[in-house]
């Protein structure tokens, strides 16, 4: 059987019930408003990972995760994978200044051999491209037998790169956002939700 070739679009919003959530008081002074609230995370992780579970069954899989956006996704998109596993991490960091990106550094190699296996590469935010294509290079020189990507979020409009998530949680406009394992300056990855900085927090960098 030929694992196919496909990318999985962002599914129709979530019931109206999980549109709205309002910015907890300790993070009002921050954060604009709430982009994707908990409870709509948590309903299209599911569904990803029930995708994932029946396109990757029967296979060899490693899911290979970038630090450090990814950690909280990556923990519940994996406990709902009712397949068996191997796991790794690779780091890579973008050195610049502010909100602008620098060069592409790789702080981490991968420790298990991928070489014959199905790969599932699992980033927080696919935006221009860079990172996601830089690491697809990385990991294929090593041999795996497909490659697979998942991304929790998707800025098309911001890129440069000609690359294609397989498995996207959510298309996001151009935000500033943060929340759920996404950060600014090390800040923020702690909200349980996704939500938009405000401006007036990184317009100075």
């Amino acid at each position: 059987m030929t694992l196919p070739r496909r990318r999985v679009p962002a599914r129709q919003p979530a019931p109206a019930r999980f549109r709205s959530q309002a910015v907890p008081r300790e993070w009002r002074a921050d954060v604009d408003h709430v982009l994707i609230s908990s409870r709509r995370l948590a309903w299209r992780i599911r569904q990803l990972s029930t995708e994932i579970t029946r396109d990757f069954a029967g296979r060899d899989l490693m899911v290979v995760s970038l630090l450090n956006g990814t950690v909280l996704f990556l923990a519940d998109l994996i406990r709902h994978l009712s397949l068996p596993l191997r796991l790794d991490f690779i780091g890579v960091s973008s050195y610049g200044t502010g909100t602008v990106a620098g060069e592409l550094v790789f702080t981490k190699a991968l420790r298990l051999d991928v070489k014959g296996r199905d790969v599932l590469l699992v980033d927080d935010i696919l935006d221009t491209g860079r990172t996601m294509t830089r690491v697809l290079e990385v990991v294929r020189k090593l041999g795996p037998r497909r490659v697979r990507t998942c991304v929790l979020l998707d800025k098309p409009s911001r890129r440069i790169e000609p690359v294609q998530a397989d498995y996207v949680g959510f298309t996001i406009p151009d935000l500033f956002v943060v929340g759920y394992g996404l950060d600014y300056a090390e800040r923020f990855r702690n909200l349980p939700f996704v939500g938009v900085l405000k401006p007036e927090r990184y317009a100075s960098s």
